[in-house]
């Protein structure tokens, strides 16, 4: 998607509390009556070109690196290995398990063992020889067999993340894809909507952050009781891309002017149920999903929402903790509002658009109507208008998977 500019209220401090207590589900599931229905006919209309548009890939906000391999836990070899890198918000470990027994153990968790994982060489290997990450700067690896620690993905550092955001200003200044357009930044912390908006709050509990390939962000969103996930196909466009994809729930600051973030709750991707390159969207489940369920759920808002219509975003622009964009001091209303219901995205009226704030990282996020607090498009475009696909649409074309 095109980067936007979005300024939040506080950052967090990578310092991680206790999760709060699992929200309520926000409103119960049910299947809109859709018989007498008809959905538009999508013509097809060119791609927007890549090198002026710059959307259609994940927001890289990490990087790989090769290490020197030591054999962890073999005879002779130590048993430990700590990596750290200063002021990064992830390390995510992965490992050579070719010199480890099926049954022996591998253990990676932060400095405190709040968060901990441990896995055999077997379900290493299931999971492409990459351990769940480890929130904050710090992974400590502990095994009791041949593993070697070959690769570490980790977030980027204060340095590297003002660097890269100085390169994007400067390409945004360059190819004007300025997406607040002379309105100023709406993005505030989910924590500032804890009291003073609590339907709001308790919406965006359902929205996840993704951390694919170890470095690669989306945002992404639980839809129904059941165990279905959304976000865009240009995040994840099949099951070997949902496998290799982590979803991170709770991931929000401690308070309103940041803070420490409470403790996300990880779960891995696992297939994909149904992908649209022209709706741009894909339908996914997770594992262990029985984690998740505390975090409630969204409902869909199927029809073509109204022009002027107050919605909210809540997102994970450039992977930070939870952001809601919903305030548009520009607009008469004072809030984010429906710009045009019938924009057009890879096809003739597929999109709305809004200029509430998104950025990099908030490919996926829901659209929720004000008016019903349930989901009227999935967000997938930026510039200037922001745009997301009519869920309608989509539903039209998932009703038999949710």
């Amino acid at each position: 998607m095109r980067r936007t500019t979005l300024l939040t209220s506080g950052l967090c401090a990578l310092i991680l509390v206790a999760g709060a207590a699992g929200v309520a589900q926000a409103v119960q599931w049910q299947h809109p009556a859709t018989a007498s229905w008809t959905p538009p006919q999508i013509a097809q209309v060119p791609a927007p070109d890549a090198a002026t548009d710059g959307q259609e890939a994940p927001f890289t906000v990490g990087t790989v690196e090769t290490i020197a391999q030591q054999v962890l836990g073999a005879l002779g070899g130590q048993r430990s290995q700590t990596l750290r890198y200063p002021g990064v918000d992830y390390v995510k470990v992965h490992f050579d398990p070719s010199g480890a027994a099926p049954t022996d153990k591998v253990t990676v968790q932060d400095p405190t063992g709040q968060e901990s994982q441990t896995y055999t060489a077997e379900e290493i290997r299931r999971a492409s020889d990459w351990a769940m990450s480890i929130s904050g700067d710090t992974a400590i690896v502990t095994s009791d067999g041949g593993f070697k620690v070959d690769k570490v993905a980790r977030g980027m550092t204060p340095d590297e993340r003002a660097a890269a955001d100085k390169k994007e200003a400067e390409r945004e200044s360059t190819q004007r894809e300025e997406s607040i357009c002379g309105r100023v930044d709406s993005g505030e912390n989910a924590a500032c909507y804890r009291s003073s908006d609590p339907v709001a709050y308790a919406h965006a509990k359902p929205v996840a952050r993704l951390l694919i390939n170890g470095v690669e962000l989306c945002s992404a969103w639980r839809v129904g009781p059941n165990n279905r996930m959304f976000t865009n196909h240009h995040c994840i466009a099949n099951s070997g891309d949902a496998s290799d994809t982590e979803v991170w729930f709770n991931y929000e600051c401690a308070r309103c002017d940041g803070g420490p973030t409470l403790r996300p709750t990880k779960v891995w991707g696992d297939r994909v149920l149904a992908t649209n390159t022209t709706l741009d969207y894909t339908l996914f489940t997770v594992q262990n999903f029985n984690a998740i369920t505390k975090f409630g759920y969204l409902v869909l808002d199927v029809r073509q929402p109204a022009r002027g219509e107050e919605l909210y975003i809540p997102q994970h622009p450039r992977g930070d903790p939870t952001v809601i964009a919903a305030e548009d001091p520009q607009e008469r209303s004072g809030n984010c509002e429906v710009a045009n219901p019938s924009y057009d995205g890879y096809a003739n009226n597929t999109d709305i658009s809004y200029y509430c704030d998104t950025d990099g990282g908030s490919s996926g996020s829901p659209v929720i109507s004000r008016r019903t607090n349930e989901v009227i498009a999935l967000h997938h475009f930026g510039g200037c208008p922001n745009s997301g696909v009519r869920v309608d649409l989509i539903y039209r074309q998932v009703k038999g998977l949710l």
